[in-house]
């Protein structure tokens, strides 16, 4: 089953393959996006990463609080989005 991590504090330059890189090191990711503005298209330095279930309690471990580019990751499990 898949997993869905919410990932903050991304650094506004860090594209989806550095953050999918930096992830993979713990564990497989299954996707990776980074949200961003409509009309800008700039990094609003936040994001989501799947993972697998099983990988997911070890890969928030690792990752939260960890250092990318200069900032502290903030990772945790992704809540529903509210209707």
């Amino acid at each position: 089953m898949v997993k869905t991590l919410y990932v903050g504090n991304i650094p506004w330059a860090t594209s989806e393959e550095e953050l999918q890189k930096a992830f993979a090191e713990h564990g497989e990711v299954l996707g990776c996006r980074i949200i961003t503005e409509r009309g800008t298209g700039r990094s609003r330095g936040y994001g989501f990463v799947e993972v697998k279930d099983e990988e997911m309690e070890y890969i928030m471990e690792k990752m939260n609080g960890a250092e990318l580019e200069g900032r502290r990751l903030v990772v945790n499990e992704a809540k529903p989005r509210e209707q």
